[in-house]
Order: C-alpha cells, then structure tokens, then sequence
C-alpha cells in the first residue's frame, strides 16, 4: 500500500527486551541517570548558553589587535569605527531600507525553495517512480556549482528580482531536500507495516506517520537552507542590483569605504548566526519529546 522504502528490521530488538527487563529489577538495584540536559560530557543547557562566548572571543581578539596596532585599519577598522559607520547608516535610512531589501529576497527564495524541496521529498521517498526520477536528477544536479548556473539565470530570466529570487531558492532547495529525503527513509519500517494493518488512508499516513517522523531532517535542513539563502543573497546582489546589503558593499567598495564595507559583512554575520539561533530555539521546542545528547 504504502511505498516508503526502508532497511528491514528485527522484531527481535534486543535494546527493547533488555529495557523490559529493566522494568522487573528492584528500583535500589538500577542506577540513577541523570536528564540529558544535565550530561556532564556535553554540558546541556550551559553549552547552550555559551554559544556567544566564540563571537565575544574573536570581538575580544580583534580590539586588541587594533589598539596595540597590529592591525592596519586600512586593512580591517577597528570594531569601533564599524559600530559609528553603521550609526551614521542608520541615522541616514540607508541601513534599516537595504536591510528590508535583503532579508524579503532571502526569505522569498527559503519559502519558494523549501517548499518545492519538501514536496519533491515526499513524491521521491514515498514512491518508487518518483524516486528513481526525481532523486537522481537531484544528485545529478548537486554536482553543478550555483556560481554556474548564474549566467543561465541571467539569461533566461535576466537582471531582475525573479533571477536573484530563484537563485536563492536553488541553493536552499539542496539541502532542504537531502535532509528531508534522508530522514524520510529512515522511519522505521514497523511504523508503516503498523498503518498497513490499521488500513489508513494517504493522508492519515502522511499525517501520523510520515511527517511526525521526518520533522527532524526538515528541521535539519532548514537550518542549512537559511544558511545557503543568505550565501547566495551575497553573490545575488552583487549583479547589477540597484538595493539591498550587497548592493551597499559593492557601492561602498567602489568607494573604497573599508568601515561601510564592514557594516555590511557584520550584518550579514548577524544574520546567519541569528537566523540560526532563532531556528535551533525552534527545534528544541519542537522536537522536545526526543531525547538525545546535549539537550
């Protein structure tokens, strides 16, 4: 009925039978755990707290190197003086007006890009057909740098918001789909023998089984989607655009403003690492019924 393809599995889970047994010893005899989020190897909840201690060190690294002299600020400004360029953007509009340009173009290209990669997932790991078309294609595909394909881009669709758009989604489109492809064939056999049994529906079985199941790989793959969208915002708008980050830093380095240049690469920084951060938040609370390492 269903065609989701998977490696068989042993009923005969010895995991499984000696968690059974377990339940039959006396409570004194079996040791104390203590939560995942208190594992004394990879720190829990504190190592998720110190995920700014990298950004603060290298903040730290880089105002000593530009007090002491060891960096040119003809090279690299100071922190400093990328904090009062971006000040000034600010106060101008240029900042906060290029920004909105930037981010609706990443998040038009993540939307459009992760929704066909779903959709084709679902088609190639639940159907046979579908998975020797679609997926080798993919594969076929994934060999060809996006720097390659932007000359096509241009040509076909020309210098417009449409071709920066579908560059962004063409790259996040990748990743999307190899995370949720991947965790689609790994759900365990026994799910879908169990839906078999009960007789449900293609919906139900989507549903129940199917999406509960890959929600980890798309959530996965996500993370690695938004961060190719802002990789590909930064080569997008270098082509003739007339808005946005890129647009600014390609201005200012014909200008040869290092400081604006800056600004631009920091938000740019801000934005993966924020982006990033918002959606492991996401994942956690999400995916809070699995247990695992480090949460």
């Amino acid at each position: 009925m269903f065609a989701l393809r998977s490696p068989p599995v042993t009923f005969g889970n010895p995991v499984r039978q000696s968690a059974t047994d377990s339940l039959a010893e006396p409570a004194a005899a079996r040791p104390a755990t203590r939560p995942a989020s208190r594992n004394r190897f990879l720190g829990g909840e504190p190592a998720r707290r110190g995920i700014l201690l990298g950004p603060a060190l290298l903040l730290v690294y880089w105002s000593v190197l530009s007090v002491t002299g060891f960096l040119d600020p003809r090279v690299l400004p100071a922190p400093w003086t990328a904090v009062s360029a971006a000040i000034d953007l600010i106060r101008d509009g240029r900042l906060q007006t290029n920004l909105a340009v930037s981010a609706s173009r990443a998040v038009a290209g993540l939307v459009l890009g992760s929704s066909i990669a779903v959709l084709l997932a679902l088609i190639s790991g639940l159907t046979v057909l579908g998975g020797y078309v679609i997926d080798g294609l993919v594969q076929m595909k994934r060999g060809i740098p996006i720097l390659a394909l932007i000359p096509f881009m241009v040509l076909w669709l020309g210098i417009g918001e449409e071709m920066k758009i579908i560059v962004i989604a063409i790259a996040v489109f990748f990743p999307m789909y190899i995370q949720t492809h991947t965790a689609l064939r790994a759900i365990d056999i026994r799910y879908v023998e169990l839906a078999e049994t009960l007789r449900l529906s293609r919906w139900k079985f989507l549903m129940r089984i199917v999406l509960p199941g890959s929600l980890p790989g798309i959530l996965t793959g996500l993370r690695f989607g938004t961060t190719a969208a802002w990789l590909a915002l930064v080569v997008v708008e270098q082509l003739n655009a007339t808005s946005g980050i890129g647009y600014m830093v390609t201005l200012a380095r014909d200008y040869a403003q290092t400081d604006v240049m800056l600004v631009g690469l920091v938000v740019y920084a801000i934005l993966g690492f924020g982006s990033d951060t918002l959606l492991r938040m996401l994942e956690r609370h999400v995916l809070r019924w699995r247990r695992s390492l480090g949460r």
